[in-house]
């Protein structure tokens, strides 16, 4: 029997960066006359195609593609505007009968998705920088001392020595007079139902995964991933934009102009990417676990998964 409750509306493809993403996803939205939608944090921006690893012209041409590239770098962009896009294009695919196929890499998108998101409002940036710097002066038990005068809640939940969440919960209680604990239990409406949904997480093997992102490394720098990385370094954005903080963006800007060596900045930025890959694969197994496994690698696995889908949404 089906645990689908209602017509299945979307498979979910999570994995860490070069896992295969790309590929599975396309072949399922041909299986599925399905639409492809961004879950990617990187992706989203206009001027990162190839450092962020977007699909190609040739790959986006084989199904319809939605939330790819269409952010300017200076614009702020969060989790809850991914999640309002992707609640407009979710309504749309619903008003056509098109399924949809999501995919990415970050992880808070696909939680937040299901589970919907903490409403906390935007602390001042007056309120952060003072406690951010008190934190650097300040003993971890002078700070714990400050959060049981002010939030005993939070205080009895958080360790002394958990500065970085001490200091967190000291900044939301000024900034919006209410304790973390009462903004945690405040989140948006989940925008997917779990009953709807067929989530799947990519997990090759990590020497295979290693030799995959440095192989893909090496073609976007055959590719113009220097000259990417130096057009965005020479408009003068803000360092802490999120665009900014792209693996290979600092480190090949910073060798095309000889501060590093470019076989150095290449190395760096292998190594960044493998270690951001292992921080997704973690989240994903502590916050999806709940989620099918698949070595995108296997190709008998592939197919049967692949089938699989097809059969689930083939019942309704």
């Amino acid at each position: 029997m089906s645990r689908f409750h209602k017509k299945p509306v979307a498979v979910l493809i999570a994995g860490p960066t070069a896992s295969g993403k790309t590929a599975l996803s396309i072949q399922l939205a041909k299986e599925l006359d399905a639409w492809v939608v961004n879950a990617d944090s990187m992706q989203i921006y206009s001027d990162l195609h190839i450092l962020s690893a977007r699909p190609s012209a040739e790959e986006e041409s084989q199904a319809p593609h939605y939330l790819f590239g269409h952010v300017a770098s200076e614009q702020p962009y969060s989790v809850m505007n991914w999640l309002t896009e992707l609640e407009e294009v979710l309504c749309k695919a619903r008003d056509e009968d098109r399924p949809l196929v999501v995919v990415g890499g970050t992880g808070l998108y696909f939680k937040s998705a299901l589970e919907g998101l903490s409403l906390l409002p935007e602390i001042p940036q007056d309120v952060r920088e003072y406690w951010r710097a008190y934190a650097q002066t300040a003993t971890s038990e002078e700070l714990y001392g400050m959060l049981e005068a002010r939030d005993a809640v939070m205080a009895e939940r958080l360790h002394p020595s958990d500065t970085q969440r001490i200091v967190r919960a000291l900044e939301v209680m000024e900034g919006t007079s209410k304790s973390l604990s009462h903004w945690q239990h405040e989140r948006s409406k989940p925008v997917l139902d779990e009953c709807e949904v067929m989530g799947v997480v990519l997990s090759p093997d990590r020497k295979v995964l290693h030799e995959r992102i440095h192989r893909r490394f090496d073609l976007m720098v055959e590719h113009g991933a220097v000259k990417e990385a130096c057009t965005l370094w020479e408009r003068g954005l803000d360092p802490k934009l999120q665009v900014m903080k792209a693996i290979g963006v600092k480190q090949l800007a910073e060798a095309s102009l000889g501060l590093t060596s470019m076989e150095w900045a290449i190395d760096k930025a292998k190594t960044e990417t493998r270690r951001y890959a292992k921080r997704q694969s973690t989240f994903f197994r502590g916050q999806l676990a709940h989620w099918s496994n698949l070595d995108p690698l296997d190709a008998t696995a592939v197919a049967t998964f692949v089938n699989s889908v097809r059969s689930k949404f083939a019942e309704f």
